[in-house]
């Protein structure tokens, strides 16, 4: 009895997290993470202060919880697509559009657009870590429908950038009062996202990935 109450004492606080997440991405999209406070975040719970401490120690916890759960649906997410059988351009396009659901469904279209600055030094070193998995995840995907032929040959570094930056702009866009569903943005983007890499020759050769030249400089992933 007591191992089934634990359970569902354990349940009832992931969920509450959860909901702290969700009000401080609203709060962080709407005022920024300085502007924000935590009686703002509290307040759109009705919840006391108090209480949310119980569940925080501060608000950069809170900020680095909003960002480690965006990226653990990510990086599942991805290692569940890329070890599928499926085609390059279907594995491809199951990550655009489950990156997109996450951005809008999950926090808000807040996730991974909020402030990295606040975050201490070790803090800052995990998040920078998952981004960098997810990024060179995606990257993989594309080298392989390069080798194939199933895409047309492109850098996937640079592919990946504008992949993850045209994502990542929906937050300062996005109005959940809008026209348009989740789905229907989703499946929009990867339309077009992916139209853009087929390889439209009758007969598609295995390719190696294009080099290009460029100055060299320090490689910092972003998303």
């Amino acid at each position: 009895m007591k191992a089934h109450e634990s359970r569902l004492e354990t349940g009832r606080n992931h969920a509450k997290r959860l909901q702290i997440l969700k009000s401080a991405a609203a709060s962080f999209r709407h005022r920024g993470y300085y502007g924000a406070s935590v009686e703002d975040i509290a307040r759109a719970l009705q919840m006391a202060k108090g209480n949310l401490y119980y569940y925080f120690k501060d608000k950069e916890e809170i900020l680095f919880a909003c960002h480690q759960h965006a990226l653990d649906i990510l990086l599942k997410m991805l290692r569940r697509v890329a070890t599928s059988p499926r085609r390059p351009e279907e594995k491809l396009r199951r990550i655009i559009v489950g990156f997109i659901h996450m951005m809008i469904d999950e926090l808000g279209g807040t996730a991974l657009t909020m402030d990295l600055q606040p975050l201490s030094p070790p803090r800052l070193k995990k998040i920078i870590a998952k981004r960098d998995r997810f990024d060179h995840g995606i990257r993989r995907v594309i080298s392989e429908g390069v080798r194939t032929g199933v895409f047309r040959v492109v850098e996937p570094k640079l592919v990946t950038f504008a992949i993850l930056g045209s994502i990542n702009w929906i937050s300062s866009w996005f109005d959940p009062r809008g026209d348009s569903s989740s789905v229907e943005i989703a499946e929009e983007f990867a339309d077009y996202l992916l139209a853009g890499l087929m390889n439209r020759e009758p007969e598609r050769q295995p390719r190696q990935p294009l080099r290009l030249e460029r100055a060299p400089r320090s490689d910092h992933s972003s998303m």
